[in-house]
């Protein structure tokens, strides 16, 4: 079977309503993108608490179509009920193929940091001397690929937390959880506001070997101080849930901090201080990972 693909070029402030509107009358798939590539595209970032997703100056717009519809009849009849001209566009016939094949074969092992690697179950690990972390992409943030997560694992091989007690607070996939257990942190622990993340680690972690529990915030029972707290979110969240994290570590813990942007540094710094100063522990790509310990009093 083949389809239609509808590429369409529009801005920002008519990417939504265009997207909107081809869905709703009958696509049978819309995906919005970034209209520039390389040196040009423009990196967007959005944050919990924004009151809404930012977009790109210039957006492309993909629409998927049945092979036996008049695409140009149809586009226009999307024009007429927006009333807007209709967009500059290409149109080609997308081929079957095997999608599963095709989505497995752009995800490779990646060697995620010094000693470690991320493998997904259909490949044989690399270097089988090394750390290899089973890990397939799915439902929940998480795949070793982002430089947030990156620098998290960078942290973590640099310093094993052998023998500590570990918790990764907005764990996603489980990935920094499961990383912390096969260094040999004693029962990790990670927490997320996501169903479907706290089961999806559950499952990563018995794949990996690891024994770990996953929490959702509501069910966190009240475990006593850990000597270590990872968490890799961005730095809205990390600056409301500063008392929260410091709470969970022992004086003398070290907390490891990432999802942050190099312009924000100083926010997070002063969020946790003066109960821990933190400082750049590694730079990836425009994010920074921060760490310290907490103080003794």
């Amino acid at each position: 079977m083949s389809w239609t693909c509808l590429t369409l070029q529009t801005d920002r402030d008519h990417a939504e309503l265009w997207s909107d509107a081809l869905s709703a009358q009958g696509a049978l798939a819309v995906t919005l993108s970034s209209q520039a590539t390389g040196a040009e595209e423009v990196p967007v970032f959005g944050e919990p608490g924004c009151p809404e997703m930012p977009l790109w100056p210039h957006c492309q717009i993909e629409v998927l179509l049945p092979m036996d519809w008049d695409a140009s009849s149809w586009l226009k009849q999307v024009s007429t009920s927006l009333d807007q001209p209709v967009p500059p566009h290409r149109s080609e016939i997308v081929a079957d193929q095997d999608w599963v094949r095709l989505t497995q074969s752009q995800f490779d092992p990646i060697p995620a940091a010094p000693g470690l690697w991320i493998v997904p179950t259909w490949h044989e690990p690399p270097d089988p001397s090394a750390l290899n972390l089973r890990l397939d992409p799915g439902q929940a943030f998480g795949t070793g690929s982002h430089p947030t997560t990156r620098l998290c694992l960078e942290w973590l091989t640099a310093h094993p937390p052998r023998m500590q007690r570990v918790l990764d607070y907005g764990c996603g996939s489980g990935i920094l959880t499961i990383a912390a257990g096969l260094l040999g942190t004693t029962q990790p622990i990670g927490v997320d506001i996501d169903p479907i993340a706290v089961q999806t680690a559950c499952d990563n972690a018995a794949l990996n070997g690891v024994s770990a529990s996953f929490y959702e915030p509501d069910s966190f029972p009240n475990f006593p101080p850990f000597d270590g707290v990872i968490a890799n979110i961005l730095t809205n969240p990390l600056v409301v849930l500063a008392p929260l994290l410091l709470n969970q570590l022992k004086a003398g813990g070290w907390l490891t901090l990432s999802g942050i942007l190099s312009s924000q540094v100083e926010r997070i710094q002063n969020a946790y201080a003066p109960d821990c100063f933190l400082s750049i522990a590694g730079e990836r790509e425009g994010w920074v990972c921060l760490s310290g310990v907490k103080q003794v009093y």
